[in-house]
């Protein structure tokens, strides 16, 4: 008899923790991101993935727990620790440069110098290398944009949007975290962002993605991991559950036992969404 061992998760915690005062907004969270795939993080309001995700970008120190980055215990110090190690977030605010220009944005924090004494001693970027490597980091996401040396600003949201994700891309060599990248944009743009994950996915670069449109994760999200007072209540794939019965285990109406069976924990919740445990 033959046995398959689970691949090794490039990102893993296990019994995170972090108080503020009296407040715990991680109780003891565990997480795991497989290789290549698209894991969607949900909860609602309050629920601590945003405390979760902070710790796992280095953006929060926990109190306790573990981190591991491909099996290895890791500790962050801060993002740029996170970033050193290969982890890049695009926020939901972007953080983009408008007054720049494309290529610049890609290399914000990151410029590169031109050869010799006039990068050395002068400080003089190489614009030209930087707009070559930016075209070919776009090319590889398929992102079509008129020229690479028009400023942010001009661009529609969804444009703005494969800018940070290919800046995250160009630069991540473990994982790309994505917070609510859809937030703000209209159907088509959204779609278009959603054909750009996949494409990141494809690449082999695992994605964490944090969003609260249902629909979005239904259609990209590979598994769903469910967050629910500060910790993990189910790592679900959405082939197995409808989102109503997602949207209950979320609230707390149902729950997913550790035989991955679904039982109802509030039976009058469960009621009123008209769902019943299988």
């Amino acid at each position: 008899m033959t046995t398959t061992s689970s691949p090794t998760p490039v990102l893993q915690a296990r019994g995170l923790v972090k108080r503020y005062g009296h407040v715990t907004a991680i109780d003891g969270a565990d997480f795991d991101l497989l290789p290549g795939e698209v894991l969607a993080v949900i909860g609602d309001n309050g629920a601590g993935k945003t405390s979760l995700i902070k710790a796992l970008t280095g953006a929060v120190v926990p109190d306790a727990g573990e981190i591991r980055l491909n099996g290895e215990p890791i500790q962050f110090s801060g993002p740029q620790s996170a970033r050193a190690h290969g982890i890049e977030t695009v926020y939901q605010d972007l953080a983009v440069a408008a007054s720049m220009d494309i290529a610049s944005n890609m290399f914000l924090g990151r410029e590169l110098r031109r050869p010799g004494i006039l990068g050395s001693a002068f400080r003089m970027l190489d614009k030209k290398r930087m707009r070559q490597e930016a075209a070919e980091h776009m090319a590889d996401l398929k992102i079509g944009l008129r020229s690479l040396t028009q400023s942010v600003e001009t661009l529609s949201g969804g444009q703005r949007q494969a800018v940070a994700v290919a800046r995250s891309v160009a630069w991540a060599r473990s994982v790309v975290v994505m917070d609510e990248p859809t937030a703000a944009l209209g159907v088509k743009e959204s779609g278009q962002v959603l054909d750009l994950i996949r494409r990141v996915r494809d690449k082999g670069m695992p994605v964490v993605l944090i969003s609260h449109n249902m629909p979005h994760v239904f259609e990209i999200a590979d598994r769903i991991h469910v967050h629910r007072l500060g910790r993990r209540a189910a790592v679900i794939k959405p082939s197995d559950y409808s989102m109503a019965e997602v949207v209950a285990i979320m609230t707390g109406a149902l729950t997913v036992d550790a035989a991955g069976d679904t039982v109802v924990a509030d039976s009058e919740a469960a009621k009123a969404a008209g769902l019943q445990a299988t």
